[in-house]
């Protein structure tokens, strides 16, 4: 086959068009995790504290402050944490989640 015939370029146009194929069959596969007003999409659900969950959350660090201090009074373990909208939560093990809940309703 001669040089001429155009017939060296089917290789490369073929490994292109299937490149493109697969390029749009994976882009379809993705979802669309655009940023919200709020942030990021993974910054949109509520605050993760591991093993901690919020007992009280207030605006003012000393009303925090004394929730702690009636905590450790009752024998629960306590500590808190700075929200990104500024506001103190006071956090304990899930286990006194309950019991802390109650003691700062009184």
């Amino acid at each position: 086959m001669p040089a001429g015939d155009g017939w060296y370029l089917l290789g490369p146009l073929v490994a292109v068009a299937l490149s493109l194929l697969i390029g749009a069959a994976f882009w379809r596969l993705v979802p669309d995790e655009s940023p919200s007003a709020e942030g990021l999409t993974i910054f949109g659900e509520r605050e993760d504290y591991g093993l901690l969950c919020p007992a009280a959350v207030t605006a003012e660090p000393e009303v925090a402050a004394e929730i702690r201090r009636l905590l450790a009074a009752a024998g629960i373990r306590c500590t808190y944490a700075t929200g990104r909208d500024g506001r103190i939560a006071v956090l304990v093990f899930a286990e006194q989640v309950e019991e802390a809940r109650r003691l700062v309703a009184l």
